[in-house]
This record gives C-alpha cells, structure tokens and sequence, in this order.
C-alpha cells in the first residue's frame, strides 16, 4: 500500500520528532510504501494550512493509498465537522486513513465501513446543529428589529425610462441613478445592456 504520513505542529519552536518516526515505524511494520510526507508548521483551527491543502488534493487525486498520522488532533482542530469533513474527502477518494494514537480512528480494519458511517452520521447531525443555531440566531436578530438580506435597491423607474427616450445610454443611466446596468434594464424593460 502507498501510504502518506500527515504531521502537525503549531509553532515553529516545536518539531514533529516524535511524529514521524513513529508513524514511519508504524509503516514499515504493516510493510507499507511511504510516497508522500505532509508536515505543517501551522495551528489546527484553520484549514488553509499549505501540507494539508496539498495532501487532501493528493489524496483526490489518488496519489497514495492511505494516509498516517499521529493523532486527531494533529490533523484538525477545526471542530467536529470540519474535521470529519476532511476525513470524508479522504474516504471519498479511496483512501484509508490511522491514527496512531487513537487505534480506533481508523478506516483500515473489518470496522472501517462501520467507523466511516459512524463518523458521517456525526457530521449530518452536527450540520443540522449548525442550521438550527443559524435558523435561532437568524429569529433573535429578526426579533430584534434587524433587517436582514440585501437592501432593496430604489429606482425611479420613470426617471430612467425618460432618460433613456434621451438617447442616454443604458449603462449612463445606470450610473446616474447609482445603480447597475441589469437592474435598470430589468426594471425599466430595456432589454440587452449596451
């Protein structure tokens, strides 16, 4: 099996020295093929860490067959369901994943399947939490008495209209009024923006 090691630490006073050895350890004992090593100098709680970025892009790609690393923690800290979200791509793309201190974070034993659909019922109902929360703070806000969405845009449609029997270009009148192109031309019936 091709397999990639993932590791993490969060300051650059750290160092994965006690990452990688035992993950390559780990690797050589179920005699897999170490193609791909992804180390990051980075906080977990954000996603737009460079080695992580590209091992999940790898991983799409089918560039190993199983991806290693030392704990949960070391992969994310995003959060529940940003975490398994990162998981569920890499189960999406075929590949398995082990965490070598959290032997029961793994997609390679008989309970792979099992742990995979444990893992993608936590994050459908974690996604509905986040609606219900968003739907609550989106009621106390309306309760509130903030006006919530876009802003209506005011045209005086008439006054456009006008204009335009000018000669005033559709895009001029637009302008004008401070307003786009298409919202004069939807409202005004004007047709193509020139």
């Amino acid at each position: 099996m091709r397999a990639a090691l993932y590791a993490r630490v969060s300051t650059e006073k750290q160092d994965t020295a006690n990452q990688i050895p035992a993950i390559e350890a780990y690797c050589a004992a179920q005699r897999f093929t170490i193609v791909h090593r992804y180390t990051d100098t980075a906080t977990g709680s954000k996603s737009d860490r460079a080695a992580l970025q590209q091992m999940l892009d790898d991983a799409r790609r089918h560039r190993f067959d199983v991806l290693v690393f030392w704990s949960l923690d070391r992969l994310s800290r995003e959060g529940v369901l940003k975490t398994l979200q990162h998981l569920h791509v890499l189960s999406a793309s075929g590949v398995k994943w082990h965490s070598l201190q959290e032997p029961y974070i793994d997609s390679l034993g008989p309970f792979g399947p099992a742990v995979v659909g444990f893992i993608a019922t936590i994050a459908e109902m974690e996604r509905g939490r986040l609606q219900e929360r968003t739907k609550a703070g989106l009621d106390r806000a309306r309760a509130a008495g903030k006006q919530l969405g876009r802003r209506a845009v005011i045209l005086d449609v008439m006054r456009a209209r006008m204009m335009l029997a000018q000669g005033i270009s559709l895009r001029s009148v637009a302008k004008n009024m401070g307003v786009s192109a298409a919202t004069v031309a939807k409202r005004v019936g004007a047709g193509r923006i020139s």
